[in-house]
């Protein structure tokens, strides 16, 4: 049994409930160890609609190695800015077996403050 087996567990239990329309398309998020992803999928055509990350073009310079939970709430407002460009609103939200704490909880966040709504 790996580290990762009852987060799987998690996510497959979360998945069966939690799934992407084309009206309210999934925001799916991962975070490593180092880096958070962000990514609104609609799961009825399997289409990555829209990404953000601590890796993108707009963050990679900017963030500090320390504040970890600082650059989860800017990809949050990178991923909803890239969401009203695509005209998306509404999505639900996916923490794909994390806690919802920390930064997870700052990406969510940072979303909302950029005006997504889930």
């Amino acid at each position: 049994m790996s580290k990762n087996t009852p987060r799987l567990n998690r996510k497959e239990r979360i998945r069966k409930k939690v799934n992407g329309t084309t009206e309210r398309p999934r925001l799916s998020v991962y975070k490593s160890l180092k880096h958070i992803i962000a990514q609104v999928i609609d799961d009825s055509s399997g289409r990555t609609l829209a990404e953000a990350s601590t890796l993108s073009k707009e963050l990679k310079g900017k963030l500090s190695e320390e504040d970890k939970t600082g650059a989860a709430k800017k990809v949050g407002a990178l991923i909803a800015e890239r969401c009203k460009a695509a005209k998306i609103d509404k999505v639900v939200f996916d923490r794909n077996g994390f806690p919802y704490h920390g930064r997870i909880a700052a990406l969510a966040d940072g979303a909302r403050e950029a005006g997504l709504q889930f």
